[in-house]
């Protein structure tokens, strides 16, 4: 997002440690990332962090008006994200040696969600009003999780083109870039 909307950041890699320390426990109290440091504030959650600087930058045009239904679609898909793709996922990669059934029930939960994103796009190239925008953000990043993940099924027909899209993005490449930089100095 923050590639996309032009602003300038600094990108901090954490490791373990650091995540559990007082000072980042006053950021985010559970110890998690990603916490942005807004002039005014920090704020967790990636959809609640997207959500907000979309709105911070409507000249990026990655979020619709307020009070439109492509804004509630928006929404709904900026959290469908977080809320039923990545929970499948992450149960999935956890468990996949330990307990490859509830891996294998997790994969389907998460196939299931995958397959609405895919009708959803019904041969658009982006989930809202055919423009790119934070639901796709969000959404490809969490779809995107599943090939990190080495999930042995493919995703359901048309997300293959939908992600190779999103990351042919200049903003993308430069986010790639960035946070592969930063990992490989930390």
């Amino acid at each position: 997002m923050l590639e996309e909307i032009g602003e300038p950041y600094e990108l901090t890699i954490m490791d373990w440690e650091q995540g559990k320390s007082e000072e980042h426990r006053a950021r985010q109290p559970l110890g998690r990332v990603p916490v942005v440091e807004f002039d005014d504030g920090y704020v967790f959650e990636s959809a609640a962090i997207c959500l907000h600087l979309a709105d911070l930058h409507p000249e990026a045009g990655l979020i619709a008006e307020l009070r439109t239904h492509a804004r509630a679609l928006a929404y709904q898909w900026s959290v469908f994200a977080p809320a039923e793709l990545e929970p499948p996922l992450i149960e999935g990669a956890i468990f996949r040696d330990a307990q490859p059934e509830r891996a294998e029930k997790a994969r389907g939960r998460f196939l299931k969600a995958a397959a609405a994103v895919a009708q959803s796009l019904d041969g658009d190239e982006y989930l809202v009003a055919g423009r790119f925008g934070v639901a796709d953000v969000l959404v490809g990043t969490a779809l995107s999780f599943a090939q990190r993940a080495r999930f042995p099924e493919p995703l359901p027909a048309g997300l293959d083109d939908y992600l190779a899209r999103l990351f042919e993005r200049p903003a993308y490449q430069r986010a790639l870039e960035r946070s592969s930089a930063a990992a490989a100095a930390s």
